[in-house]
């Protein structure tokens, strides 16, 4: 299996570019048409640029620019669109299927402040020893925390046992 390329070696530059011709766009955007890769370079070292090639295939499209320059840039954007990207928070409440009422209740009133500030919320029952063989109990309270809660939220993943654990997932519902 081919590990993906890094961001430094998806460009070729100068020397390391194998054609012998390429079509050539200058650092203004202009196109020079296709020429021989040495006298690219040429032109590129007399403007005390690089070469660079951009596009490989059928058709290999080189460009003289600087290359620290591009490379300043591409971290830039790839920051900027990292920046945008919105982070959805996951909280988990844990729970045992002996749980007090009253435990619940204070839970539930976690639950109903984590889905106002829109995070979603992973609602666990771990069993531990015997009480595994009580799966129904989980369930119930699931169902239980669910129906208290289920004006500000939907269910995402419904109840599943994995292990000792019995959970489910509750996304805020969305604002239209």
């Amino acid at each position: 299996m081919r590990r993906p390329k890094r961001e430094e070696e998806k460009y070729k530059v100068n020397e390391q570019i194998r054609a012998k011709e390429a079509l050539i766009i200058d650092e203004n955007g202009n196109n020079l048409g296709v020429l021989p890769i040495r006298q690219a370079l040429e032109i590129a070292r007399e403007r005390g640029l690089d070469l660079v090639q951009v596009a490989d295939g059928k058709k290999v499209v080189c460009r003289i620019m600087d290359y620290g320059k591009f490379k300043y840039q591409q971290k830039k954007k790839k920051q900027e669109a990292k920046k945008k990207q919105k982070q959805i928070e996951v909280k988990e409440i844990k729970l045992r299927p002996s749980t007090d009422k009253h435990d619940v209740d204070i839970k539930i009133k976690h639950i109903k402040e984590f889905l106002e500030e829109g995070k979603k919320v992973k609602v666990t029952v771990v069993f531990r020893g015997r009480e595994q063989a009580h799966v129904d109990i989980g369930k119930k309270q699931l169902e239980l925390i669910y129906e208290k809660v289920k004006d500000l939220c939907d269910i995402e993943k419904k109840p599943i046992k994995q292990g000792r654990n019995l959970f489910m997932i509750l996304a805020p519902k969305s604002k239209k």
